[in-house]
């Protein structure tokens, strides 16, 4: 169960732990317990009788659970943000607040049914529900969308079939899936929906900040949910539970609970932590928090970095990058996650902190096998450095049986520095072919001091091709994934000067 206790912060002051934790479900509070302490968002909804949203997957990829998270804003205090209520321990939101399908109507008068909120009414008017087992979650990514303070109808109006003339991203729905309507009718509502008006409740939210994140602890049914309000609080707990999962997110530890029935007698969030929060961009570098999320990492960077700016869209869905984050992807240590490449290419470093102090390792000596790093039992990684300046000639390439929302069977990231018709320095992560995310040194080095031309284009994608230890598996054979590296410096190499190899 929850107890009363404190926690002892910075120089030994005490810190009360608010209890019981409680949750703001469409403008009422909302005990947690009895939920036990692994419980999702989406179970502890539909055991309360919000059964709008839906598991299709348990895993993140179909969107049917998603729900509206009040969040720190990039445009605005508050952004209404949506997020897979499969993955999200609902311990993790104590003391935050969320709306759910059913929330967004507004009550009408006594004897009468709820008004629809726009989206709901556009998708109705558009035919955009057939069996309706997915509509709830298109709303909510929708309606987060609706609410994003800086859409805008594009002037003059975008001919891109991605963006809709109300400026409505289309790939805010990229990580929700429908198998019944077909997307033109749900693509047309979402083109169709307007501005919020002035006195819309949920628009009128986004000027007052978000809940401020609670310390707490949450112990129920031999488990516990911990979250300290500090850094050096968070690092003495680790040190006193080194066993405990460290969630973020929660985008790779819900897919372990919900489809391998992992349990955990310890978890330790660390997701708003101030300290683990910051982007700084400085004259030599640019250093990015490791709680930060994807989204809110590729709107407060805005293009700044091209190559990050290449990857976040192809990184599974909007609903993943709302809750996934850069030190999340790395600590898993997966060879298939999407941002070590890149951040291999970039000649990227961690930041490692315990309760003795910090330090700096380069990702190329981070990974030391498979899901495994150099990382050491306490220690967090608190944020990602990336070298500045930064090669002026990048590119991303995620070879996937899906163009959004699905796995690399390989990725390749190259940042190359070419100089009067000469690579004079050659940077390429790889991920997909080996026990660990991996750089290209050898093709690195038969690119660099030659000239930029299709000879030594040709020579190194053999090279290319000969790298990692690629292995046959369900996504794609070792043959192909070799086959692919190669490919990709030759398309890298016409995308950057026109030729097309023999």
């Amino acid at each position: 169960m929850a107890q009363q206790h404190e926690v002892t912060g910075r120089a030994g002051e005490r810190e009360p732990v608010p209890v019981p934790a409680r949750i703001t479900v469409n403008g009422r509070q909302t005990p947690i317990s009895p939920a036990p302490s692994h419980t999702t968002v989406l179970e502890f909804l539909r055991e309360r009788g919000l059964t709008g949203a839906k598991e299709g997957c348990a895993e993140g990829e179909c969107g049917a659970c998603a729900v509206l998270v009040a969040r720190p804003g990039v445009a605005s205090p508050t952004d209404w943000v949506a997020v897979n209520a499969c993955l999200l321990p609902v311990a993790a939101l104590d003391g935050q607040e969320i709306v759910t399908s059913e929330g967004l109507a507004v009550a009408g008068e006594p004897g009468t049914p709820p008004v629809l909120h726009p989206v709901q009414q556009e998708m109705a008017a558009r035919g955009g529900s057939q069996c309706g087992y997915c509509t709830p979650g298109f709303v909510c990514s929708m309606a987060a969308e609706y609410y994003r303070p800086d859409r805008r109808a594009p002037e003059p109006p975008s001919a891109c079939a991605e963006h809709g003339p109300n400026g409505f991203d289309l790939h805010a729905l990229s990580g929700n899936l429908c198998r019944c309507t077909g997307y033109r009718p749900i693509r047309d509502a979402a083109f169709a929906v307007g501005t919020p008006a002035d006195d819309d409740p949920l628009a009128r939210r986004r000027a007052q900040a978000p809940p401020a994140p609670v310390a707490s602890e949450y112990v129920r049914d031999g488990g516990s949910f911990l979250r300290r309000s500090t850094l050096d609080g968070t690092l003495r707990l680790l040190r006193e539970r080194p066993e405990a999962v460290v969630v973020a997110g929660s985008t790779d530890w819900g897919v372990e609970v919900n489809i391998r029935s992992r349990r955990a007698d310890c978890v330790v969030a660390v997701d708003r932590l101030p300290e683990l929060r910051e982007l700084r961009v400085e004259s030599d570098r640019i250093e990015i928090g490791a709680a930060l999320t994807l989204t809110e990492i590729e709107r407060r960077l805005d293009g700044r970095v091209p190559l990050l700016a290449e990857l976040f869209p192809q990184f599974a869905s909007r609903l993943v990058r709302n809750s996934a984050t850069l030190g999340g992807n790395l600590g898993t240590g997966s060879p298939i996650g999407d941002s070590p490449p890149v951040l291999l290419a970039l000649e990227a470093s961690v930041l490692l902190a315990d309760a003795d102090g910090e330090r700096e390792v380069p990702l190329a000596d981070y990974f030391t096998g498979y899901r495994q790093s150099v990382r050491r039992p306490g220690e967090l990684i608190r944020a990602v450095r990336v070298p500045l300046p930064m090669a002026p000639v990048t590119a991303f390439h995620k070879i996937a049986k899906r163009r959004f929302d699905d796995i690399s069977s390989v990725a390749v990231a190259f940042a190359l520095d070419i100089a009067d018709g000469t690579v004079r320095r050659a940077r390429i992560g790889l991920g997909g072919v080996a026990a660990t995310p991996v750089r290209a040194r050898a093709t690195e080095a038969a690119l660099e001091g030659q000239p930029w031309s299709v000879r030594t284009v040709e020579a190194a994608a053999r090279v290319l091709s000969g790298e990692g230890t690629p292995m046959d598996d369900h996504r794609a054979s070792a043959g192909y994934r070799s086959a692919m590296l190669g490919q990709s410096l030759l398309r890298l190499y016409a995308r950057t000067t026109g030729e097309v190899s023999s």
